[in-house]
């Protein structure tokens, strides 16, 4: 039902703007990790190895301030943002990468790892993105004129967190889901149209994570699931009623990651906290979780965590030194570790795996729990400050990769 409602998402966004577009313009990754945040891409017809050097540089893209956004995708546009001089700014581009707005969301994040966090979520002809203060503003997609803007660590009573808030927003209908925290709330809903407080969910007594909410549904119970800095919790999407609370504290409190969910279970990888399943227990409307298993194997700090046909993959960060992690997802087996490009981020299209070290190698590893192999891979193209922490995303028959003020397309179709 929830993959439902995705895909009919999906094609009301690529209907939306441009009726008669090129190819190009109807590609749709809405949000962060894209229409399932999985950070999986259903295209085909991809290259299975690159040429020397590394596919075609369709173009890039400069002056989007520096930070650590994503990119969103949707009706011919792409959305991300950046610090510019004192301001977190949202930026729109065509496909070829001209800036055709930009807009500001609060003051730029300039302390430790300064630059914009969260990446914007894209619904309809809105757009949504929260700054890491907390401001979370709706601004229309086609000219980025601000609709309603609200701070929700002002309005509910919290304070932000050592590296600041980094959530992406999620679209749950009518609600923007975020979650502030605090000694009064943990999860909180708004309405899309308004700001307006729809409902919230109790204090779990500890503040945000970096986390961005997921939302599953369990046996009819639709769940917002996320994490707060020491804890992953489970609340009733459509109430606010907080249905569990699970311990789950990392090395200096980053719990970065997003939750992954599937088939009733949910896995969180953290740094220095491994990797756990939880089953998920309903009873009527309410829901407990129970411990699965538990890896120190793999601890991902912040590059992403991808659940697929029965494994997970990552990398890791101080039990393994960095290396790349394959886990059997039924029973937490290694299945391999190795040292690969160095740790990093992970997308996944067309069998195979876009590994991005956080050092700018950029790596094609196909999807294959039996082994780690490179087949390909390419340095991203100097000048960008920073590691290059953002994650790859494929969407429209291109690779996207962000890194400081810059973003670059490539096209990684395969030939015809």
């Amino acid at each position: 039902m929830q993959r439902v409602r995705f895909l009919i998402f999906v094609l009301a966004l690529g209907l939306f703007f441009y009726g008669g577009a090129r190819a190009d313009d109807q590609a749709v990754w809405p949000q962060f990790h894209g229409p399932n945040r999985d950070n999986i891409s259903t295209e085909t017809g991809l290259l299975k190895k690159w040429p020397p050097g590394g596919p075609k540089l369709r173009w890039r893209a400069e002056g989007l301030g520096f930070g650590y956004s994503n990119v969103a995708i949707a009706g011919g546009m792409i959305f991300t943002a950046g610090n510019i001089e004192d301001d977190t700014v949202v930026i729109a581009m065509d496909m070829n990468g001209k800036i055709v707005w930009k807009s500001e969301n609060g003051r730029a994040w300039e302390n430790p790892y300064p630059g914009a966090r969260g990446t914007p979520t894209v619904d309809g002809d809105r757009l949504y993105h929260e700054s890491p203060y907390g401001d979370v503003t709706c601004f229309e997609a086609k000219t980025g004129k601000e609709l309603w803007t609200v701070n929700i660590l002002d309005r509910f009573n919290s304070k932000n967190i050592h590296w600041a808030l980094a959530e992406s927003l999620l679209i749950d209908g009518d609600r923007v889901i975020c979650c502030p925290g605090g000694p009064d709330v943990s999860v909180v809903a708004l309405s899309k149209h308004s700001g307006e407080t729809v409902w919230t969910a109790p204090s779990v007594g500890d503040l945000a994570s970096y986390t961005s909410p997921i939302l599953a549904e369990v046996q009819g119970l639709r769940v917002v699931i996320t994490m707060t800095l020491r804890a992953m919790i489970g609340v009733n999407a459509d109430t606010g009623e907080l249905l569990w609370k699970a311990k789950h504290t990392s090395l200096f409190d980053e719990n970065i990651p997003n939750p992954i969910y599937h088939d009733g279970y949910v896995y969180v990888s953290t740094l220095g906290a491994g990797t756990v399943k939880w089953r998920i227990k309903v009873n009527g409307k309410k829901a407990s979780v129970e411990k699965v298993w538990h890896s120190r194997e793999l601890d991902n700090q912040h590059g992403g965590v991808i659940l697929l046909n029965g494994y997970l993959y990552g990398a890791s960060t101080v039990f393994n030194k960095g290396k790349w992690i394959c886990l059997d997802a039924a029973t937490g087996g290694l299945a391999y570790a190795v040292k690969g490009i160095g740790r990093g981020a992970i997308a996944y299209a067309d069998g195979m795996f876009y590994m991005l070290s956080q050092r700018g190698r950029m790596a094609l590893v196909p999807a294959n729990p039996a082994e780690y192999n490179v087949v390909s891979q390419f340095r991203v193209p100097p000048g960008g400050e920073g590691p290059t922490w953002t994650h790859p995303v494929v969407c429209g028959g291109r690779l996207y990769i962000r890194h400081g003020q810059f973003l670059y397309a490539y096209d990684v179709r395969a030939e015809e």
